[in-house]
């Protein structure tokens, strides 16, 4: 999958929800009985749309879906403290995107892969446990489970962030049923592994995409290295 193919599946999500919100702000003009306070938040969520328009138009879909999704969120509070009444007539489909890794060391590479994905939905990512990685690496992570979920989490292409199970690594794809697995260009994975895996499981019907696209010249090692060659000059310096 290249970033082509993802632009066009952000592009018509943000459609669909352009048309959800014509609908929805329709509505809550009509029923619309608050005050002059309350008529400023409608009015926001009036420009927020136009903004969101105004991106999709101009082929920026990631700016225009974080405007729409401002002016849902006026509409929903204007409909709680009871100023308006409109309903969601076409439900926003919010895929689930799947991702999984050590992500041991942050870099760039990584914040634009977790960028790329979110474009097509909300991204759970699942940080590997640390026996985990040094069973299947024969090295322990640099930073532990627990500091790296905390990273991850901060992220805010990250919807939400989980530690991994311990012994089966297809059992948070089972937990969390997404809709789409989204792998890395680098990411080591047998892809017909995970298939058949998903088809013994019952999960068959989620897609796997692998963006193709490599991102910079980023990685994880890489940056270890150039920490060993720069802090350490005599061997006994790096122990």
């Amino acid at each position: 999958m290249n970033e082509e193919n993802v632009k066009i599946r952000s592009g018509e999500r943000l459609r669909r929800y352009l048309i959800n919100l014509s609908q929805a702000l329709e509505e809550a003009e009509k029923n619309f009985s608050g005050g002059s306070e309350a008529r400023k938040v409608l009015e926001e969520a009036k420009r927020y749309f136009e903004d969101a328009k105004y991106y999709y138009d101009k082929e920026d879909y990631e700016t225009g879906l974080v405007a729409a999704s401002y002016a849902e969120g006026l509409l929903d509070a204007l409909r709680m403290l009871g100023y308006t009444d409109f309903t969601w007539l076409r439900h926003i489909e919010e895929k689930k995107i799947f991702m999984g890794g050590t992500f041991d060391i942050i870099h760039p590479g990584h914040i634009r892969l977790f960028r790329e994905a979110s474009r097509l939905g909300k991204l759970y990512v699942v940080v590997a446990r640390d026996e985990n990685v040094k069973k299947f690496k024969g090295r322990e992570p640099v930073n532990p489970e627990d500091w790296r979920l905390e990273i991850i989490s901060s992220i805010r292409y990250v919807y939400k962030a989980l530690l991994g199970d311990k012994t089966d690594p297809i059992k948070s794809i089972e937990i969390l049923r997404p809709d789409i697995i989204f792998l890395g260009p680098d990411q080591v994975f047998d892809e017909n592994y995970l298939r058949d895996e998903l088809n013994k499981r019952g999960l068959g019907d989620i897609e796997i995409m692998r963006y193709s696209s490599r991102i910079g010249e980023y990685s994880s090692l890489g940056v270890i290295r150039k920490i060993l060659s720069k802090y350490c000059i005599r061997p006994d310096q790096c122990r």
